[in-house]
């Protein structure tokens, strides 16, 4: 049951509804400004965290630069390219450093199965790439050491080019045809639809589109053109996060020197680009958060507004309480609490409005939404807080009124 005194606040204002909607205005865009910056810019937060997990937190990645056949015959003049020997230089020399695992892909021109056909991109790996690139296989197993030593025609598809080539989901254990090699399936690898294909400006794989062979099978088996690096990308795992950036900087050193300087790779460290992407949520945050704090200001500015002009409205009411026995601090309180009726209303219409806000915000960018309560409850408690310390002013200009003359007063 609400307790008769506040009940009276809110007849009081439901007395005025035009005016006290107007009041809340500034408090409900401003907590829900708030409230859909925070569901957004939490949801990109860990959106961004998901896709660069995707690379390895603990990772450096070298990849391979794309260069035109004029530019490659130059570069090859010093540089014989990106090498599985540049992986073990790696190993020996980067501080911390505790595994790598090499990707080469494969020009495909025909993949097919007795049940179908795929569009799926080919690429050699070393055994460790699907626990450092956190693939995960949802039936059979992983390449295995002994596949790269034995040459094994063994390939694990990813998800899409799985149902791609055997539509029954009965894909291990059975042969497929990649370009002129038949392969037998020994795993097919779990869903992992990241949304996207790039982030930060740097490829994500797109592994539900791929199928896997070992490294050295892919290199004996395929053909390539004889300038292509005998690998495309390298990934070196490190102990320790807080040595990614020191341990990419010797890793450049290391290979710039093997490489004679001809600038044919580039060092990426995922780690950093979470980094980068999070200064420009932070940035983002400042200036939405601004917004709002103007527009929660300008509610409580409204509010101080609204309540001296019912101080005046309300003069000879004020002059009978006081006659009758109110005291000063009865006054201040009476208005107060309708200024916190007020607040609280804006607060949970705010709240609401933010929610939508938000999730609208995620449906058109295609963004994700989630929610931190601290955030939220920090946006409540600034809105009832800012309508409060703007109210104490007119209540306690109220409360200063001689009570004869506001009696008298017509």
């Amino acid at each position: 049951m609400i307790d008769h005194v506040w009940r009276e606040a809110i007849e009081e204002l439901s007395r005025r509804k035009l005016r006290t909607l107007l009041t809340m205005l500034g408090m409900i865009f401003g907590v829900g400004a708030i409230v859909a910056m925070q569901g957004v810019g939490e949801g990109s937060r860990r959106e961004a965290l998901r896709l660069v997990e995707s690379l390895g937190l603990h990772n450096l990645i070298v990849e391979a630069k794309s260069q035109d056949t004029d530019a490659l015959r130059e570069t090859r003049a010093r540089s014989i390219g990106l090498t599985l020997a540049d992986a073990r230089a790696a190993m020996e020399v980067v501080p911390e450093a505790t595994r790598y695992a090499a990707e080469k892909r494969v020009k495909r021109w025909g993949m097919f199965s007795d049940e179908g056909k795929s569009n799926a991109e080919i690429s050699g790996v070393t055994p460790d790439y699907f626990s450092m690139a956190a693939l995960r296989v949802a039936d059979g197993r992983a390449l295995e050491p002994q596949d790269e030593e034995h040459l094994a025609a063994v390939t694990v598809l990813g998800y899409q080019a799985a149902h791609d080539l055997f539509p029954d989901g009965k894909a291990v254990g059975r042969l497929i045809k990649a370009n002129q090699v038949w392969l037998r399936v020994v795993g097919v690898l779990a869903d992992r639809d990241l949304g996207q294909d790039k982030f930060e400006g740097v490829s994500l794989g797109a592994e539900s589109n791929r199928i896997f062979v070992p490294l050295a099978s892919a290199q004996a088996r395929f053909r390539f053109q004889p300038m292509e690096d005998e690998i495309d990308r390298l990934l070196v795992q490190l102990d320790d996060p807080d040595a990614l950036a020191g341990g990419a900087r010797v890793l450049s050193g290391v290979l710039d020197q093997r490489h004679a300087g001809a600038g044919d790779y580039r060092v990426i460290v995922p780690q950093q680009l979470y980094e980068q992407n999070q200064k420009t949520q932070r940035i983002f945050s400042v200036v939405m958060g601004t917004i709002a704090g103007v527009s929660l200001l300008v509610g409580g500015i409204g509010i101080m507004n609204i309540m001296l002009a019912n101080v005046l409205e309300r003069r000879r009411e004020i002059g009978l309480l006081r006659a009758i026995g109110a005291r000063r601090h009865d006054i201040v309180v009476r208005f107060v609490r309708e200024a916190t009726v007020i607040c609280i209303a804006g607060a949970v219409i705010g709240l609401l409005f933010g929610a939508l806000l938000a999730y609208a915000i995620a449906a058109f960018a295609g963004w994700q939404v989630a929610w931190a309560p601290i955030g939220i409850l920090a946006s409540i408690v600034a809105c009832i807080a800012i309508g409060l310390g703007f109210s104490i002013y007119p209540a306690r200009q109220a409360a200063a009124l001689d009570p004869i003359a506001a009696i008298r007063d017509e």
